[in-house]
């Protein structure tokens, strides 16, 4: 039992490791991906995202990660905030706010993010009046994973769990393109925050890291390795130590 117990858990570990390495390989093949996307041409959003498309088909898929402009006014009115949402170290939350495009259509902006004020709450400021022109990163909509909050159905929201665009789009009277704007600047600037009020920060192009799976990976494959090396040098003990007791039992008893 023993031996079975110790051969399972070897190949756990081995199995631990193969899957950090895949997420590494995951993990550069999306580092290329938007390193690629950034290096194309800025271009309007309406041109990059098809409005007819869901927002899981190839044709989002595809407008991912690219920088894009977009220019309308904002609609102030409909802003919702993402809960739970943190950056460099402080808690607090994503301001998102549709901006309504000449051709009546509109695209989610995340504005940036904003943390707690002194009272403890989010309390999003009011977007530039007038024409607006954002830059940003096209974004996907974002769904619920096996955990997390789940947003009621109905009734119009102010706060969501996460950027589901469908959602959104169910409160509005609007078309809302299919996939969101995460703003890196815009003309005009968003309004500096008052004295001793939290300031709106955008969040700019993602970070590229290849994280710590390929030291996660190391490590399963050492543990295995021990186990495989130590394992038997135990049991040689063991068996050696049994040998010397017996012959010592069996020289006590002549």
């Amino acid at each position: 039992m023993r031996h079975v117990l110790v051969a399972v858990l070897v190949l756990v570990m081995i199995q631990l490791g193969f899957w950090q390495l895949r997420r590494l390989d995951e993990k550069q093949a999306y580092n290329a991906r938007v390193e690629a996307r950034q290096e194309q041409a800025v271009a309007p959003v309406e041109e990059i995202v098809p409005l007819d498309a869901e927002v899981d088909s190839d044709a989002v898929d595809e407008a991912l990660y690219r920088t894009v402009t977009a220019t309308g006014t904002y609609a102030a009115d409909d802003t919702v905030v993402v809960e739970n949402r943190s950056f460099n170290g402080v808690s607090g939350a994503w301001v998102l706010t549709p901006l309504r495009l000449d051709d009546g259509t509109a695209v989610l902006v995340n504005r940036g993010f904003i943390g707690f004020d002194r009272e403890g709450d989010i309390a999003p400021p009011d977007p530039p009046a007038g024409e607006v022109t954002v830059e940003g990163l096209v974004q996907p909509s974002q769904e619920r994973g096996r955990f997390g909050a789940t947003d009621p159905e109905e009734g119009r929201l102010t706060v969501m769990a996460r950027v589901d665009l469908a959602r959104f789009a169910a409160q509005v009277d609007y078309p809302v393109l299919p996939a969101y704007v995460q703003r890196t600047s815009s003309d005009p600037e968003e309004a500096a925050a008052g004295e001793g009020e939290p300031a709106l920060v955008a969040l700019g192009p993602p970070e590229l890291t290849e994280g710590s799976h390929l030291s996660y990976a190391v490590q399963w494959f050492i543990f295995t390795t021990i186990a495989l090396v130590g394992y038997p040098l135990l049991l040689r003990k063991v068996a050696q130590d049994e040998a010397r007791a017996e012959r010592q039992a069996a020289t006590s008893a002549a």
